[in-house]
């Protein structure tokens, strides 16, 4: 046996420590509940598109109907026509417009047109 491969009886140790750690997995862990808070909801607004020479008034969901979750559908209303339009959005469109994510959707056909509503 050749000097170059004898350990120490320290470094035997040393060794053999690191070797039994290399395969155990540490754990941390905290008191309490680390999971993050929800954002809170806020209203979002959503653009309406001009279409057929006119426009209607942008429409918002409030924070308590994304906070209830269920589908909603909206109307726009414009106070110099006679028609009415209305979108739907299903839960699903309604968690990703409350994070953020970029929502378009038609509305009903009234007056041979629709419009599109944008929410951002």
């Amino acid at each position: 046996m050749s000097e170059d491969n004898v350990l120490t009886r320290r470094e035997f140790t040393i060794e053999s420590a690191l070797a039994m750690l290399a395969s155990v997995a540490i754990t941390i862990t905290g008191c309490g509940d680390d999971s993050p808070a929800a954002p809170t909801p806020v209203d979002r607004t959503g653009a309406v598109s001009t279409d057929n020479n006119h426009t209607h008034p942008s429409v918002t969901i409030t924070s308590a109907q994304f906070t209830a979750g269920n589908a909603i559908t909206l109307t726009l209303a414009n106070g110099t026509t006679t028609h009415t339009h209305s979108v739907a959005l299903s839960q699903g469109e309604l968690t990703q417009i409350s994070a953020g994510t970029r929502v378009q959707k038609a509305t009903t056909t009234d007056n041979n047109h629709s419009h599109t509503v944008t929410f951002n």
